[in-house]
């Protein structure tokens, strides 16, 4: 028994001492690691040969021009432009140069919600529906369960359907209505679906909760506070400043730079992507990030909600490593508003932003102090926010230099490649031979679609044109009922297949948008949904003997029998209109000395006249 307890005490000796020693060692490891983040890095002597790094990143990507900001230990210690804003006029880059940043607008909108639950306006994780009643997804099981850190993380399962505020004039209300028709993908908190939609409507709820709309809410609690005096929302506003980028892209198959529009139609999808600004102004922004908040020693911005944004929400795939090998960047999480990774064992939390011509990168390395901000101007050179950001951290690490610019411009030679051989096939599978089942005549008209709007098919001189969110095109008959547009460089190639209803007319056409076939429906003549018109046609009917009445009930015909449900007329043309229960019938009324007689009901059994009561 004495040696029993023996033992048990020499055991627990040993197990102190080893764990003394252990304790001892991360003591030692975590002092070191101290001492590694207290030591000042020579930014300048780890930059050098960065200048001629990027006159070969200017030249091998044939890019206008890049701004390239970087801080370190709160303070911006590089701010320089490389080549050009304006290529043409040959105007430099500058620190003080204007980009539309894109999608790193969305982390202003998540610490804008971020302010709001603070104040417990809202949740993270209860349902929106509890704090908003009227936001409405596709179903109640959707109502019930996503919350708004589903919307700001990109996991409620609902794709980008980005063609719906493209260009579009919707309203940021009429977008927030929209996401009641966008049918889920795959199951809420499933995976990673990126959606512009839910951050707009992130955005339209801080002004249902404040009365605010989102541009005032971040001038006074985020600009302002942090001295972005030269940031702005919108393209007019950037105009007035001499200073801004000017987006040039490369001309499709040739290594020729023209100058492409601003996009401008970005103000309902502002929380989204609207912010301009400059590295300046950024620094600013990354400072308060990479300080847990502060700015200028004031907690601007309360730390919870800054780690709130960094928690993994979502993960990501390692599809470096798993398809090109890649060991660089691994295990990628999405928060709320911004990604972070392991880049070479460091901590790196990023977001990109895209908008045709411009493209940028806010980035840092918070537990190494340093953070890199990447202006680029044309879409040939979008990889590169990547690219230099990895270059400059590797730089200032002291790390060996990834080929990442060879990778890359290896990879976009080849897509070069594939995409001319690929257009060169295009129409290999026409049917020859055929032609249209109508008139051109016959295909014009309004089509519409509850989510996506208006499609507007027009004729010109001989050819149907096609207009939709102001992207016009003309259309070519492909074969039987399906027209092509050209495959313009700007706006791409479209495909409308037309469809014909049982009695043979035009009644709508289908096209594939972002990553699924959308159904246009074609509108009736507009006066056919005025109820002033529409009233013409209610009373009483009778046919053999039995009586039916036609009825307006919030702008919308019914007919309706005793004992029956009511069934809705939908408009097809004046004094025509069909039922969706059997778009075989066709009920025409019948219009004497300008009064309604009557109606027929055609079908495919025959032609029934019904009189009216007089």
């Amino acid at each position: 028994m004495k040696s029993i307890k023996l033992k048990i005490r020499t055991n627990r000796f040993l197990q102190t001492r080893f764990m003394l020693k252990v304790s001892l060692l991360w003591f030692i490891i975590f002092c070191f690691q101290i001492n590694l983040l207290s030591q000042t890095i020579d930014v300048t002597k780890r930059l050098k040969g960065f200048d001629s790094y990027m006159d070969n990143i200017l030249k091998d990507w044939n890019i206008a021009g890049a701004g390239i900001g970087i801080v370190y230990k709160n303070k911006l210690v590089f701010a320089k432009g490389y080549g050009y804003r304006e290529f043409e006029q040959k105007l430099p880059v500058t620190p003080k140069t204007l980009y539309q940043i894109a999608s790193n607008t969305k982390l202003f909108t998540a610490v804008s919600i971020g302010m709001l639950v603070d104040q417990g306006k809202l949740d993270w994780d209860k349902p929106i529906h509890n704090y908003i009643p009227s936001i409405e997804f596709y179903n109640n099981d959707l109502n019930n369960s996503i919350t708004i850190r589903d919307m700001l993380s990109h996991r409620t399962g609902i794709s980008r359907h980005d063609l719906i505020w493209y260009k579009s004039d919707f309203t940021r209300k009429e977008l927030f209505d929209r996401l009641k028709f966008l049918e889920p993908s795959q199951p809420n908190r499933q995976g990673f679906l990126y959606n512009n939609l839910m951050y707009v409507s992130s955005g339209y709820i801080i002004e249902l909760l404040t009365s605010k709309t989102w541009e005032t809410f971040l001038q006074e609690n985020i600009f302002n506070p942090l001295e972005m005096k030269s940031t702005v929302f919108t393209v007019k506003e950037m105009e007035k400043n001499p200073d801004h980028g000017v987006p040039y892209n490369e001309k499709r198959d040739t290594t020729i730079l023209y100058r492409i529009p601003i996009y401008e139609d970005q103000q309902a999808v502002g929380p989204a992507g609207s912010i301009i600004s400059n590295i300046e102004d950024m620094s600013n922004w990354l400072i308060t990030l990479m300080n847990n908040g502060k700015f200028k020693g004031k907690q601007i911005i309360p730390e919870k909600i800054m780690k709130a944004t960094l928690e993994p929400a979502v993960a990501l795939p390692n599809s470096g490593l798993e398809n090109k090998g890649y060991k660089e960047i691994l295990n990628t999480y999405y928060g709320m508003g911004r990604f972070t990774s392991s880049y070479k064992g460091h901590l790196l939390t990023y977001h990109g932003g895209d908008l045709p011509g411009f493209h940028s990168q806010i980035s840092a390395m918070p537990y190494d102090s340093i953070g890199v901000i990447v202006f680029v101007i044309g879409d040939q050179g979008s990889p590169l926010y990547n690219i230099i950001s990895y270059n400059i951290y590797e730089r200032l690490l002291g790390t060996d230099l990834t080929p990442w610019s060879e990778r890359g411009l290896k990879d976009q030679k080849e897509g070069k490649k594939l995409g001319k051989e690929g257009r060169s096939k295009s129409g290999s599978e026409i049917i020859v031979g055929t032609r249209p089942s109508h008139q051109l005549t016959d295909y014009v008209g309004q089509y519409q679609n509850p989510a996506y709007g208006i499609i507007n098919i027009t004729l010109i001189d001989t050819a149907l044109q096609f207009d939709f969110h102001n992207m016009k095109l003309p259309l070519k008959h492909y074969h039987y009922d399906r027209f092509d547009t050209p495959n313009d460089e700007q706006w791409g190639l479209w495909t409308l297949n037309f469809t014909t209803n049982p009695q043979g007319a035009i009644d709508g056409l289908y096209s594939s948008l972002d990553e699924s076939q959308a159904t246009f429906t074609r509108k009736a003549d507009a006066a056919l949904s005025d109820p002033g018109v529409l009233v013409k046609y209610t009373g009483k009917y009778v046919i053999a003997g039995s009586f039916i009445s036609v009825e307006l009930i919030d702008k919308d015909l019914y007919l309706i029998a005793p004992g029956q449900p009511r069934i809705m007329l939908i408009p097809v043309k004046p004094h025509t209109f069909s039922i969706k229960e059997y778009p075989v019938y066709s009920f025409v009324f019948v219009i004497e000395n300008g009064e309604v007689t009557g109606f027929k009901q055609i079908d495919p059994s025959g032609e029934y006249k019904v009189e009216k009561q007089k």
